[in-house]
């Protein structure tokens, strides 16, 4: 008896790790999130096929990096403005709407890379504009479909949600690009060039209809007149103006630049794939390496929600990526730099879910939108910046300087960015109860009202929490009503019906990621 105690007991006790270290799935048990994660997912997996085509298609027409950095360029001054001005959008307007016509003006230029290819136009401009109008799509986008997420997932699940995001976003980027290395490998690049954009037109309709099937989710009314926030250039303002008195915000996004300024190579991966490893199937794994390592830390990430020094976290993230970028610069053997990827891709992943989940809980539903659109801006404009970066130091003294060089200088930064401000490193995110506390739930305005123990100082106080007349359809923003109503009950997760509000529990991407959306002609996903 007391042999088989001791199993039973030793037994538990190894569930009990695993369910700590496993990934959180109770978001799912939330209809319309689940239809939209598995809208993206698959999307996903498409959407990497285009994103890896793109570059190599530019290549062949160029034989030059600096071109394939210049994708990078053709898409940050749209996303710079239409990011922001995307945000500012998702404050004041349905934001199923609003995500529906962006989606659609994303799938629309897919089937133009589709039809130059299929035309064989071969034009290196073409390809530029309609990357930038890709840009376009995805700026209005990517915040709006974030915005959504924090209607739809009660604030204490927001970490578990952005981490199954994340991690499906990733899983595309696995897959897309090992995909397309066998596509490229298989037939020449006029004949896989139409397979790649193809297969994504056809499966981005799967995130359309997921869209489709949202809620309505009109802008919550403004506190100081209560009607319907205003469009325009003061609203972008007021973004800036909040984002200026959120330090915390502000070096998070820093860091972030920094990163991927110096230390992200993935312009150089067509030159380094051929030169290095002689082109074919390493393409693929090149591009597939950060996506494999951010799929893995994905799925052992149960522990991320129960960081609270979430300001540390990051930069420890921060640096462990541009350090494990720098030593895959200097490999020499596919394995060896495919798993030094997959190392920085892992830390990728807990730096994205970190900030992500800060900015959904230090910023009010009423600034989401707009602070999204700068969230944007930072993540998927720092990469298109870095693309720049390595492509032009490529051209002066070799992939192997801008690789190494540019990724050591981004450690270095990183750290001296923590010492001198140490705003981030005290920041730690909010309990449970602090949450509660600060009337997350049924208000406009979040835990921003509430002050201490690392949450931010609101400058307009959040209203008291309005009663939840039906708790199992609502989540903690006063967001709209779910159609396929959710259980009251779940096992292992509270009872809705019983507290009057969401129940409490525990971010990615392309870089969907957090970037939890891989922004187009940037191959590969990055969710940090």
């Amino acid at each position: 008896m007391t042999e088989s105690g001791g199993n039973t007991t030793e037994s538990r006790r190894t569930r009990g790790w695993f369910t700590r270290l496993a990934i959180d799935v109770r978001p799912l048990q939330v209809p319309a999130y689940r239809r939209l994660w598995l809208g993206t997912g698959v999307s996903m997996f498409g959407f990497q096929l285009t994103a890896v085509a793109v570059p190599v298609e530019m290549y062949t027409l160029t034989d030059e990096s600096l071109w394939v950095g210049l994708l990078g360029v053709a898409g940050f001054v749209p996303l710079l403005i239409f990011g922001l001005w995307g945000g500012a959008v998702a404050d004041a307007v349905d934001r199923r709407r609003l995500l529906l016509a962006s989606s659609l003006l994303m799938w629309l230029s897919t089937l133009g890379l589709l039809a130059q290819a299929l035309l064989r136009v071969g034009s290196p401009v073409l390809l530029l504009a309609l990357v930038a109008v890709q840009t376009i799509a995805f700026a209005v986008s990517s915040p709006t479909r974030v915005a959504i997420i924090a209607r739809l997932v009660p604030a204490p699940l927001l970490p578990a949600a952005n981490t199954l995001g994340f991690t499906t976003s990733t899983a595309g980027g696995v897959l897309g690009p090992l995909a397309s290395g066998l596509v490229f490998s298989a037939l020449p690049v006029e004949g896989a060039l139409p397979v790649a954009y193809g297969v994504d037109a056809l499966l981005f309709t799967v995130s359309l209809w997921a869209t489709w099937r949202l809620p309505p989710m009109p802008p919550l009314l403004d506190e100081g007149t209560r009607e319907p926030r205003r469009l325009g250039l003061a609203s972008v303002a007021d973004g800036f103006r909040y984002l200026a008195a959120a330090p915390v915000l502000l070096l998070s996004f820093a860091v972030d630049v920094i990163a991927m300024l110096f230390a992200m190579p993935r312009a150089l991966f067509p030159e380094v794939a051929t030169e290095r490893f002689g082109g074919g199937a390493a393409i693929g794994w090149l591009y597939s390496a950060i996506g494999i390592g951010s799929m893995l830390g994905g799925l052992t990430s149960g522990w991320i929600g129960r960081v609270r020094r979430q300001g540390l976290g990051l930069l420890i993230a921060v640096v462990g990526w541009s350090l494990a970028i720098a030593a895959a610069g200097l490999a020499r053997q596919l394995w060896l730099m495919v798993g030094l990827l997959a190392l920085a891709g892992s830390a990728d992943l807990v730096s994205a879910v970190l900030r992500q989940s800060m900015l959904q809980v230090y910023a009010p539903d009423r600034m989401r939108g707009r602070l999204q659109g700068v969230n944007i801006a930072v993540v998927a404009g720092g990469p298109r910046l870095g693309d720049l970066r390595a492509g032009m130091m490529a051209s002066f003294w070799g992939a192997g300087i801008s690789w190494v060089g540019g990724s050591v200088l981004a450690a270095i930064l990183a750290v001296l960015v923590g010492l001198l401000f140490p705003a981030l490193l005290r920041y730690r995110a909010p309990t449970e109860e602090q949450l509660d506390g600060a009337g997350t739930t049924g208000s406009a305005d979040g835990p921003a009202a509430k002050t201490g123990a690392g949450l931010a100082a609101e400058p307009d106080p959040a209203p008291a929490a309005e009663p939840d007349p039906a708790p199992a359809a609502e989540t903690s923003a006063g967001s709209a009503v779910e159609p396929d109503p959710a259980p009251a009950a779940e096992p292992g997760t509270g009872s809705a019906a019983a507290t009057g509000r969401p129940e409490a529990g525990t971010v990615t991407a392309g870089r969907a990621s957090g970037r939890s959306g891989t922004p187009p002609g940037q191959p590969g996903s990055f969710p940090g």
